[in-house]
């Protein structure tokens, strides 16, 4: 993960943490509690969808990792019979 893509998932985290603090406050006040427990599940939601990418793009990263480590080690073992 690069520095650009920590700042992105920073700002992220912030702004979620924020509307969880506002649906919060707007449900401990009894005014609106439809409204606060919608943005708490779409933000959970939300949530939830980018780590399910995240960890599918990693699970690729290391497949693609180990494909190509293994044809590494292939093509180092035949320049040793040679």
């Amino acid at each position: 993960m690069d520095l650009q893509e920590s700042r992105t998932w920073i700002l992220f985290y912030l702004i979620s943490f924020v509307v969880l603090l506002v649906s919060v406050f707007l449900t401990s006040e009894g005014i609106l509690v439809g409204v606060g427990l919608t943005m708490l599940i779409v933000v959970i939601g939300i949530n939830l969808m980018f780590m399910l990418s995240q960890v599918k793009e990693a699970t690729k990263k290391k497949e693609m990792m180990d494909k190509i480590s293994h044809i590494d080690r292939k093509g180092a073992g035949d320049n040793g019979k040679r």
